[in-house]
């Protein structure tokens, strides 16, 4: 279920903050929106090879609010078998620099667990 977002951000002077991290909430949606920017367009099982701890409903919910909150776009080809793309839009391309300001933080003050080698272990 989509949680109720915030349609005026003028409440406070972190009230922006606030809704940015409302869009981006999600343990996966960080992940999701750093491998599109790393490979521009995916389909579902490149994400569920990408992200092997992530459930096919979890990552079709998160993929369903990213797209609802206009970050991801998802392309939908008539064929048989139908083939569906995932990319991202205009504004959750305009996230690259947070997205790779957060993945230089994690890099530099995070270290992981023996068995975990990638930022999709870690999430």
């Amino acid at each position: 279920m989509a949680r109720v977002r915030h349609k005026r951000l003028d409440c406070s002077p972190g009230c922006a903050v606030e809704g940015v991290l409302q869009l981006v909430d999600g343990k996966w949606k960080g992940v999701i929106l750093y491998h599109l920017l790393e490979q521009d367009v995916l389909r579902f099982n490149a994400f569920r090879r990408l992200m092997p701890n992530v459930t096919a409903r979890m990552l079709t919910n998160q993929l369903r609010e990213l797209e609802a909150d206009g970050l991801v776009t998802r392309t939908v080809y008539a064929q048989v078998p139908p083939k569906v793309e995932y990319g991202l839009s205009e504004r959750g391309r305009s996230l690259e620099p947070v997205i790779t300001a957060l993945k230089r933080w994690g890099d530099a003050h995070l270290e992981l667990s023996p068995g975990e080698d990638s930022l999709s272990d870690a999430a």
